[in-house]
């Protein structure tokens, strides 16, 4: 299997909603999303929190990429801001605070990097019945 991606660029102004629909109208294109709901949702609302985040921390336009290797399906957002995002624990009464804490529970990997003079957060999602990488062959 060859990879495909598809990437696209979501300003400020209309990002997350348009994010998310664009999202959802790639994974329709992929065999196994009819058959895998709970994960086209993880990663859904996934792509949800990380292009709000880069809207609201880095004001700043959100750069997404979706690549199907196979094997996951990886997210990764990037922004213009430098400044690496850092876990911490959102106050019962806060409004905010948790989205790299639901990214990190719902993706299989998420990673957090510096590139291109600002960062990207990248997130792996193995779907259902897919082989994980590396993964032992079942004995007959």
């Amino acid at each position: 299997m060859r990879a495909v991606g598809w990437a696209r660029s979501f300003p400020v102004s209309n990002g997350v909603r348009a994010a998310r629909q664009w999202t959802a109208r790639h994974l329709e294109s992929l065999d196994w999303a009819e058959d895998a709901p709970d994960t086209v949702h993880s990663i859904l609302l996934s792509v949800s929190e990380l292009v709000a985040n880069a809207h609201v921390h880095a004001a700043a336009t959100a750069h997404l990429v979706l690549t199907w290797d196979g094997q996951c399906l990886h997210v990764s957002v990037a922004d213009a801001d430098p400044r690496l995002p850092k876990p911490r624990e959102a106050d019962a009464n806060a409004t905010s605070g948790r989205g790299l804490g639901i990214v990190d529970a719902l993706a299989d990997t998420v990673d957090v990097h510096a590139c291109h003079g600002g960062k990207a957060i990248s997130a792996c999602f193995h779907p259902p019945g897919v082989p994980a990488p590396h993964a032992e062959p079942v004995p007959e």
